[in-house]
């Protein structure tokens, strides 16, 4: 389990998928995407490891991933075919703000 950090870096095992940590988690939590916990960014995953075909439906590159629980907030930096989970539990794109309206 990592230590989360704002600004910390962090990349699939099984995809293409790179994600910047924007806001931190309040408790200890794993990343994972694809399925498989996600490793600091540099690191080589280690082979013979596969996309979960449950946690395939992707990620978007500029979305922000959000879990209200845990108050973490990551940015897709990098897409890939990977979607994003905490702990087994799949992380939904961040809605955006609605702006008040200026009649």
């Amino acid at each position: 389990m990592l230590q989360l950090k704002p600004g910390m870096r962090l990349r699939s095992a099984v995809c293409t998928t790179e994600m910047v940590v924007v806001r931190a988690p309040k408790v200890a939590v794993t990343v994972e995407c694809g399925g498989t916990p996600m490793l600091p960014h540099g690191t080589q995953p280690p082979a013979g490891l596969s996309l979960a075909s449950e946690f395939s439906a992707g990620t978007q590159v500029g979305k922000r991933y959000a879990d209200e629980t845990t108050g973490l907030e990551l940015l897709c930096s990098k897409a890939g075919n990977g979607s994003l989970s905490i702990d087994g539990k799949p992380v939904a794109v961040k809605d955006a703000k609605k702006l008040p309206s200026s009649d």
